[in-house]
């Protein structure tokens, strides 16, 4: 049975419950192991993303929502990691590995009745490490 990494139950601190009932689900249907590498953000955090150029936003569904919850977080799979824990560039590159477990992460959330948004099915900025609760289901600030 897998379990999660200490680095993703530390990034899950603070996400939706329903985030978190689709998240866990998907860890046992995946066809890969995967790290949930950004949950809940700061404000500070985010403007050094949009700075780098790494969001497009300020008003990310990452930041704490008006229910006191993050709505979003970013994931890749792991097959490898280096010696200090964290995954390989080249790993996060690789959506191959990812859209199957974007698959089992949106089977997981139609399972539990959680709307979610994935970002790698955006029209005008892919982002395929990207879920969100709907913006329609569960309104932010």
């Amino acid at each position: 049975m897998r379990t999660w990494t200490q680095r993703s139950l530390d990034n899950m601190k603070g996400l939706h419950p329903d985030l978190i009932l689709v998240l866990n689900r998907a860890l046992h249907t995946s066809p890969h192991m995967f790290v949930v590498t950004e949950g809940l953000r700061t404000l500070e955090r985010q403007k050094e993303l949009k700075r780098i150029g790494a969001s497009k936003t300020l008003k990310s569904r990452h930041l704490k929502q008006a229910d006191g919850y993050g709505h979003a977080f970013d994931f890749y799979a792991l097959v490898d990691i280096n010696s200090d824990g964290k995954v390989t560039f080249e790993e996060m590159a690789n959506v191959r590995l990812m859209l199957p477990i974007a698959d089992a992460i949106k089977a997981a959330a139609e399972e539990k009745n959680v709307a979610l948004t994935y970002g790698g099915d955006w029209r005008s900025f892919k982002d395929y490490p990207h879920f969100e609760l709907d913006r329609k289901v569960y309104p932010g600030n």
